[in-house]
């Protein structure tokens, strides 16, 4: 007699609790003037502006607004831009270390190919974020709140989500490696297709999530032990 597997709903429970989509960002950019002469200045407004290949590094743009703007292969070594408002536009292959984004505002971005290190982007608000390509080591988010963000083909070396907010983000096709998810909050947040799914800190936050089998069976022994169960073959 067959067995049967299908696992019963709960009551009142959907049939399939489906991820509610990422809405994705649409920049549309005008017609872009050059930036310049010039550096960066705290509470700057710029609007509709185009940086190509410039060296920013060191400069200070704290609280300054970027609407309709586009950074093409930028350099952002040390560049203080903490409480900036970036809002429909694109950062493409920008580059740098200790770049300073923290409580900053990110609405409708593209973050295309970036190589940063060290980027701060404590306490920040990144809604309808895309970030495609690339590679970003220690991405502090610590606090921050994200929501419709995709990081899509890109690789995160030891990103730091602790006591963040996650709501409909989706990793798609990436690379996470030592992840801290300590006191993070989630909400429809896909990791199914997460290509390497390394998790330092915070698998009991993961509630909000959806995995898919074969990564739930590479998690089973870190689950193990953070619920505190020893897993041994008999006569062990």
């Amino acid at each position: 007699m067959a067995r049967n597997t299908n696992i019963p709903s709960t009551p009142g429970s959907k049939k399939s609790q489906a991820v509610l989509p990422v809405r994705r960002p649409e920049v549309r950019l005008p017609p872009l003037a050059p930036f310049g002469p010039g550096e960066l200045e705290s509470e700057g407004d710029y609007d509709g502006l185009e940086f190509r290949d410039l060296d920013l590094a060191g400069q200070e743009g704290r609280g300054a607004r970027f609407m309709d703007c586009a950074l093409y292969g930028v350099a952002l070594d040390e560049t203080r831009l903490s409480r900036a408002r970036i809002i429909d536009s694109v950062l493409d292959g920008v580059r740098g270390v200790g770049t300073d984004l923290a409580e900053a505002s990110l609405r409708d971005v593209v973050v295309i190919d970036a190589r940063l290190g060290g980027l701060q982007l404590h306490a920040s608000s990144l809604e309808r974020v895309l970030v495609r390509g690339g590679k970003i080591d220690y991405l502090n988010l610590r606090r921050a709140r994200l929501k419709d963000v995709v990081f899509e083909g890109c690789v995160l070396v030891e990103p730091d989500f602790g006591g963040a907010r996650l709501e409909r983000v989706e990793f798609r096709d990436c690379v996470l490696r030592r992840a801290d998810f300590s006191s993070a909050s989630m909400a429809d947040v896909d990791l199914r297709t997460v290509a390497e799914l390394d998790i330092a800190r915070g698998l009991d936050r993961l509630a909000g999530s959806v995995i898919s089998p074969a990564q739930l069976l590479d998690l089973a022994p870190a689950f193990a032990a953070q619920m505190g169960v020893r897993v041994e073959h008999p006569g062990a």
